[in-house]
């Protein structure tokens, strides 16, 4: 079986190689500011460790959501008119300028490899918060990526709920990979839960994937985090799971 490179950008954003392909996760490249968002603003504290020009070419964009600034901003907007294709939700199909192709709940697309085979993409739920917050934060997906003599990998985007974690484990476990956004990301939108995977929640996920190896994204770099890459790496010790974290430092790679 071949293997999975990951690049770590900042924030949600990573390069990963896989298949002979090249795809990207959440393009954010933005310096640090405030990023307005209704009458909100997110405040941006570190900026990218890889600049778009240094990413290279690229087969397919990974979009877990379109409408918050901490997954999609300016500079990650420009990037998409650059790229063949950009995977996403169906609100991101409707609102976003570029070659975007909604992939629905469990709905799939194979990508043709250099090898002749295909790397598959499958869409899979996302939870940003908790129970009925989709009306406040709007929609989010999540990813699976497989293939014969591939890894299967799974991207969790902006997921919050380990009930979706178990229902992706069922259709798709055991995995290879897996990219868990973490950082129990709290704004005033939904003052009640966490918008994102706690650190707990994570190494919970983990071992509910039966996850070989896990890499952690969307945990620092944004003011709304309430838990770190510290706080990632104890819950995971804490589970007994440590030899199968890889926290990477911005512009870090780790091959899995």
């Amino acid at each position: 079986m071949s293997g999975v490179d990951i690049r770590y950008v900042g924030g949600p954003t990573a390069v990963v190689e896989v298949g002979g392909l090249r795809l990207l996760t959440d393009p954010t490249f933005d310096e640090p500011g405030e990023y307005p968002i209704g009458a909100r603003a997110l405040v941006k504290t570190a900026g990218p460790g890889v600049a778009p020009a240094e990413i290279g070419p690229l087969d397919a964009v990974l979009l877990s959501h379109d409408q918050h600034p901490d997954n999609l901003d300016r500079a990650g907007r420009a990037l998409l008119a650059e790229v063949p294709l950009v995977l996403s939700t169906r609100s991101a199909h409707d609102r976003v300028i570029g070659p975007v192709r909604a992939l629905g709940n469990w709905e799939h697309i194979d990508l043709p490899r250099p090898d002749g085979g295909v790397l598959r993409v499958t869409g899979v739920p996302a939870q940003h918060g908790p129970d009925g917050s989709e009306k406040l934060v709007g929609e989010v997906t999540g990813f699976v990526l497989s293939g014969s003599g591939l890894p299967t990998v799974y991207i969790s985007g902006d997921n919050a709920s380990l009930d979706v974690v178990r229902a992706i484990a069922d259709r798709f476990g055991p995995f290879d990979v897996a990219l868990l956004f973490a950082g129990a990301a709290r704004t005033a939108l939904v003052p009640d839960g966490t918008l994102t995977l706690t650190s707990a929640q994570a190494a919970e996920a983990a071992a509910i994937l039966d996850a070989r190896q896990v890499v952690p994204l969307h945990f620092e770099q944004w003011a709304h985090f309430t838990q770190d890459g510290a706080s990632v790496e104890a819950e995971f010790a804490a589970a007994g799971l440590a030899d199968r974290l890889h926290r990477l430092g911005p512009g870090a790679s780790v091959a899995l």
